[in-house]
């Protein structure tokens, strides 16, 4: 076994790899954030509403992922847009549940405080709980990403984009040429971009967590 000669022939292969798959670990971590953060402003202060939510994000994460994607494969097919609406889904869950929990744990008398100077619901929710809770959502952004570049390798069962393919490709093909090689690479380059990921996170933490709440 060779793996530094395999990566080295095949470099502009890997990289274009890497990315589809740091892209798409991105844009649905992105997507599910938002998404997440828009549930838990919805529901944070009805209590009913806030623990429904919170028990569906826990359950919701015993989802075999591979089953949801192939239900998935109905409506829409292979490729991209099934690969997509999972991993989305799923990088939502842990968000929601730390928005939720953020948002509600916020102390009564602050909101008190800034509701006694004027301010409005929505600009209490922007400027002084969202800018509170956001360390514990940071906390659930990073476990998300984590999990869905980790999780971005099943997509390639669906024809899907990234280093997936690599590694079951590899896998597929044991005791023939370079597939130790394949998983082994595919497998590296996905640790490489989750440790990538988490460093900017806690960079974006560091750059957006105020002194008093780090």
């Amino acid at each position: 076994m060779n793996l530094w000669s395999y990566i080295r022939g095949r470099g502009e292969f890997l990289a274009f790899l890497t990315y589809q798959h740091a892209s798409l670990a991105f844009q649905t971590v992105l997507v599910g954030t938002v998404a997440a953060v828009l549930i838990a402003v919805a529901v944070y202060r009805l209590p009913l509403l806030a623990a429904l939510s919170l028990t569906s994000s826990r359950v919701a994460l015993t989802i075999p992922s591979l089953a949801l994607l192939a239900l998935l494969l109905v409506p829409f097919g292979l490729g991209v847009v099934p690969s997509f609406i999972m991993l989305a889904f799923f990088a939502a869950l842990p968000v929601i549940g730390n928005a939720i929990v953020g948002l509600r744990s916020v102390p009564a008398s602050i909101v008190e405080s800034a509701r006694g100077i004027g301010f409005s619901r929505w600009r209490i929710l922007l400027t002084v709980e969202l800018p509170i809770a956001w360390p514990v959502i940071l906390t659930g952004i990073r476990v998300s990403t984590q999990m869905i570049v980790g999780v971005g390798a099943i997509v390639a069962y669906v024809l899907g984009p990234g280093l997936g393919s690599l590694i079951f490709n590899g896998l597929s093909r044991l005791g023939g040429a370079n597939a130790l090689e394949m998983a082994l690479t595919g497998t590296i380059l996905i640790v490489l971009i989750a440790l990538v990921f988490d460093a900017l996170l806690v960079l974006l933490g560091r750059l957006t967590i105020a002194k008093g709440l780090s």
